[in-house]
Order: structure tokens, then C-alpha cells, then sequence
């Protein structure tokens, strides 16, 4: 017999296994029979800031506390949805994560401003007031660690702006190689990892390219003030699991384009969800602005 999405994705096991992959670095279970401190648990909150910002690995073992850290009653298994209905989020369009299996992270209650940017609880096709609209950040150490590494942040010559970028659309995490893989030892399966999160939406910027959103961290900023900022800009509320298949494969995405402050994303109605960004005029043009700043970095 099969076993269901959601009996393996709540294996605790295979929980330790994902925010290991995430982080880059191994963190075992928790056992308060057997480990005599909780000096190296890993809160939720330190996770938040060394994946959105790229902290430094520490040397000493990590640990997780299943209890502490996720929420299984708020897990939801998108694996074989096939709803398409339309639905709202923050006063954005929402497209659920077809496909996908969310692990939800025990936030409720862990910020100071309260639990208004999560919205109610249960399925709605509409958005509450002060909800957060959702957005999709990748998990690779090479790819979207915020500040700190490339392209989610201000890649050379500074294309995008400085900052912690993510997406509103979950193809353009799975798709341009921002999500992590890799293998469990436990099930011996492949996955894919995508980080869901919630965005202040008084704090973000929409892209040229609308499907890219930028929250602003000013070159020079003190490490205490992009913690500030990250905290109140984007939340990471569920982890995305997907299992790969032997076929899957990625294709390397296009640059997007510049950040406007003006939120203008030439001509483009939505700023979620949509396969209509893949075709788009400015899809191709990140593509000739970012083949023309690659000519012009041979000359630098």
C-alpha cells in the first residue's frame, strides 16, 4: 500500500532531513530524554533570519524541537489538488501550490505586532483586511538567500536593487533552480523544497517584471537593522515539499528585470500567480539586459 503525503511528510525523521537541506547544515530531532540541554535547539525565529538572510552556520550541533517548531494541525496537502478556483490573499491573487504538500511552521503568536498577517484560519476565496499577500522564496544556498547571495538580492552592477526578493508565483521558484533539492535518507526519495512566506505589503516593491517583489535593505544597513527589517517585511509561514521524479529537471530561469518605486509593472494587471509572465515582453528583455550586462562585465 502507497503511503499518503500526509503520513510521510510528517515523519519527524524526514522533517529534520528538510530544515537540515534547507540551512545546509545537519539538525538532528530533539529528545528530552536523551538530550540534557536546549542550548542548540534551533528556534524558529533564528531559522527565519539564517534562511532569509544567510547567517553564518554555527559550529555546534543543532537541534529541532518538532513540537516548537512546525504545526502539523495547519499542514495542508496540495499534491493532488485540481481546484483552480480563484482566491485572494492580502489583496493579491493567490494560486494555491498545486502539487505541492505544506509543512506549516508554529508562527502564530511569535511576533510582536500579532497574528493580523496571517488572516483566519480555514479555506476563503477572499482576502480579510490586514492579511499579508503570499509569495514563494527558493531555499538553494546558491540562489535566494536574500541579501547574501545572488539574484533574490542585488546581483552585479546592482541589476535588481539591494534587498531580499521573492516571488508571488511558485513556477518561477520550482523553475529558475531557486528551489533545494536533495535526497533522504529515510525514504531514499528525492525532493524539492520551496519556502512559502507571508510579505508586508507596505514594505515591498513590485519589479519591472512583476512576478519578482523586492523588500529594500540599503547597501551599508547594519546586520541589527536587516533582522528589524526582515522580521516586520517577510514571514515564512509553511514549507513546500514535493517529491521529484526520475524525469524532473530544471531549466536555468531569465534575470527578470529592474525594481521600479513606483510599483509599475508595465502593463501587467496581476502581480501573482499567472503563467502568462513566462511569454511576457518583459521576460525577454531581462533576457537582452541581462545578455547586454554580461557583455559589458567582459570589458570591466
Amino acid at each position: 500500500m502507497l503511503e499518503s503525503s500526509s503520513t510521510m511528510f510528517k515523519d519527524p525523521d524526514l522533517r529534520a532531513e528538510i530544515v537540515s537541506s534547507i540551512l545546509g547544515q545537519e539538525v538532528k530531532l530533539y529528545d528530552n530524554q536523551t538530550n540534557k540541554t536546549r542550548a542548540n535547539i534551533l528556534s524558529l525565529e533564528d531559522f527565519h533570519l539564517r534562511q532569509i538572510l544567510g547567517k553564518q552556520q554555527v559550529e555546534n550541533e543543532l537541534f529541532i524541537d518538532e513540537k516548537e517548531f512546525f504545526d502539523p494541525q495547519y499542514d495542508s496537502d496540495f499534491t493532488h489538488l485540481s481546484d483552480s478556483a480563484e482566491c485572494m490573499r492580502g489583496d493579491e491573487p493567490y494560486e494555491r501550490p498545486n502539487g505541492w504538500y505544506r509543512m506549516a511552521l508554529k508562527v502564530k503568536g511569535k511576533y510582536p505586532d500579532g497574528d493580523t498577517w496571517l488572516g483566519p484560519d480555514g479555506w476563503r476565496s477572499h482576502s480579510v483586511p490586514g492579511e499579508w499577500p503570499v509569495s514563494y522564496h527558493g531555499t538553494s544556498s546558491d540562489g535566494a538567500r536574500g541579501i547574501i547571495n545572488s539574484h533574490y538580492k542585488a546581483g552585479d552592477r546592482d541589476l535588481y536593487g539591494r534587498g531580499i526578493y521573492s516571488t508571488p508565483d511558485i513556477r518561477v521558484a520550482e523553475n529558475e533552480q531557486y528551489g533545494k533539492t536533495f535526497q533522504s535518507k529515510k525514504t531514499g526519495k528525492k525532493y524539492k523544497v520551496i519556502l512559502q512566506n507571508l510579505i508586508n505589503p507596505e514594505r515591498r516593491e513590485v519589479c519591472r517584471r512583476s512576478d519578482y517583489w523586492l523588500i529594500p535593505v540599503g547597501e551599508g544597513t547594519p546586520a541589527w537593522m536587516e533582522e528589524w527589517i526582515a522580521e516586520r517585511a517577510i514571514r515564512p509561514y509553511g514549507i513546500l515539499i514535493q517529491e521529484m521524479k526520475d524525469d524532473d529537471s530544471n531549466d536555468n530561469g531569465d534575470d527578470g528585470g529592474d525594481c521600479n518605486d513606483d510599483g509599475d509593472d508595465d502593463g501587467d494587471d496581476d502581480d501573482d500567480g499567472g503563467d502568462e509572465h513566462a511569454g511576457s515582453d518583459d521576460g525577454i528583455l531581462g533576457k537582452v539586459y541581462s545578455l547586454f550586462s554580461s557583455v559589458l562585465n567582459i570589458f570591466d
